[in-house]
């Protein structure tokens, strides 16, 4: 079993996807886009993405692609407590830029601002690139934002510590698969269930009614986030995650009460939920 991964080796999604399977089976993407395509043709049997950070909302290189690849599916979710720390060679005296993820460039927005104000910010593929780049140029005098294990791995000092936003701060990660129904039992039993949905053309009070479908059912919906369909101005689909309580046949009917109403929901997976402390 090969798993895909955002890589390099120790990113945040190399930790998520570790607690699935062992380093051996793990294959490393630069980009959250390749390794989806990777898993589209079959050379990888799962894919773990980052999908949604709980500082700054939805990650939508994974989002979008795999609402416009209607082939995949959600087979487990990994939630991960994110701490980033400033990695940098030791005795560092002068900090001359600042190399990152955009997403943990941006998770640490209020530490830059209060230590780095005047210091030039580089977004790279992920913070193990960037702790990477900073420890094979240590003629740059620049810093990374990655993680413990990346420092270790690279041989970098801890300049700052738990640097984040927030204590609190976490990534979902999905782990997709390329066959419907697969889930990953080691995880645990299903918890969630995420549909894709567009609304039914030219009806008033459109959203209203297709969300009733789910209110009235007393189905508990966990999020909707709108994201542009990438057609015209004005048009969305939307993502629904719905917390699953016995209650798979309530949604079914939820499903053929929207498509009534002439929406369009795609099932994208009920899965398990693995939150790691």
């Amino acid at each position: 079993m090969k798993v895909g991964y955002l890589g390099p080796k120790n990113s945040f999604t190399f930790q998520a996807a570790s607690t699935i399977t062992d380093e051996t089976e793990l294959v490393a993407y630069p980009s959250i886009p390749f390794c989806i395509q990777a898993l589209e043709e079959h050379q990888i049997s799962f894919a773990v993405v980052p999908i949604e950070n709980s500082l700054e909302g939805s990650v939508h290189a994974s989002v979008d692609r795999i609402f416009h690849q209607d082939k995949l599916f959600v087979a487990g979710e990994i939630v991960l407590p994110i701490r980033q720390q400033l990695l940098g060679h030791p005795d560092e005296q002068t900090i001359t830029k600042i190399l990152s993820h955009p997403q943990a460039l941006a998770q640490s927005q209020r530490f830059l601002e209060t230590n780095f104000p005047n210091t030039p910010l580089e977004a790279v593929a992920s913070t193990t690139f960037a702790a990477e780049y900073v420890a094979n140029h240590p003629e740059e005098h620049c810093a990374a934002i990655a993680s413990n294990k990346a420092a270790g791995e690279y041989g970098l000092e801890i300049l700052a510590k738990d640097i984040q936003d927030n204590a609190l701060n976490q990534t979902r990660f999905w782990v997709l698969t390329a066959t419907k129904g697969e889930t990953l039992d080691s995880l645990g039993k299903p918890a969630r269930n995420t549909l894709f949905m567009t609304l039914p053309d030219n009806l008033p009070g459109a959203l209203h009614k297709v969300l009733s479908c789910f209110a009235w059912r007393n189905i508990d919906l966990s999020k909707i986030e709108s994201r542009p369909l990438k057609t015209s101005l004005g048009e969305y689909f939307f993502i629904v995650d719905l917390t699953l309580d016995d209650n798979q046949a309530l949604i079914q009917n939820a499903i053929e009460e929207i498509e009534l109403l002439k929406g369009h929901t795609r099932n994208i997976g009920s899965y398990p939920v693995k939150i790691i402390q």
